[in-house]
């Protein structure tokens, strides 16, 4: 007879626990299945019950990690607050979270950050889906008039580019005393300010005073 879904979905949750403890005892090291199911107290076979595959695993590991980040995206998206406060909070909330996440337990999140580099493509989609949202907010600001003269994923690249300590874990390994919300703040309006000018034109005020060397 198969397992009930409820069971097989509570099965996952109770092992994706114990890979977190392992991770935890172990750090980043390379996870097995055979090391999962002997710290389960299961034969690999009953395993792979749960998990079908490593990449299963994986994925299911990388998707509990990235859920409140999902979360707190999706819930700015549709929030009705203007959009460079979308902005902010889109960078802000998940921000304070990984800082949070690092000052809790930083062995823990730099082993996170290894099985992460080590499975990036497991990663890469996660990576996407922010990308996604953010071109999002990027066509709201545009309807609004602002970053002319550019495209969206041309604009998310810049963006990318210019909070990119913000995002990216591995900068908290090194940064983490000297970023805050209030300097993230300052980015974000900095953001709305300088790709607000027209690059277009040759003469003015906006103009930019800076020759790009090709």
């Amino acid at each position: 007879m198969a397992r009930p879904h409820t069971d097989i979905e509570a099965g996952r949750q109770q092992l994706l626990d114990i890979v977190e403890d392992i991770v935890r005892q172990r750090g980043g090291v390379d996870l097995s299945m055979t090391d999962l199911a002997a710290a389960a107290g299961m034969s690999p076979a009953n395993l792979y019950r749960f998990f079908e595959s490593k990449e299963a695993l994986l994925e299911a590991a990388a998707g509990r990690w990235f859920a409140p980040k999902i979360a707190i995206m999706e819930e700015v998206v549709a929030s009705d607050l203007p959009v460079r406060d979308k902005m902010y909070q889109f960078f802000v909330r998940r921000f304070v979270q990984m800082r949070d996440q690092y000052r809790e337990d930083p062995d823990y999140f730099q082993s996170n950050l290894e099985l992460g580099n080590r499975y990036f493509e497991v990663v890469r989609g996660y990576v996407d889906l922010g990308d996604h949202y953010l071109a999002q907010l990027v066509a709201e600001a545009m309807v609004e008039g602002y970053f002319p003269d550019l495209s969206i994923d041309h604009t998310v690249s810049l963006i990318n580019q210019m909070v990119h300590c913000y995002c990216n874990p591995d900068a908290l390994l090194y940064l983490e005393p000297r970023l805050s919300e209030q300097k993230l703040a300052r980015i974000v309006d900095t953001i709305f300010i300088g790709l607000g000018r027209s690059f277009e034109a040759s003469s003015g005020p906006g103009t930019p005073h800076i020759k790009i060397v090709s």
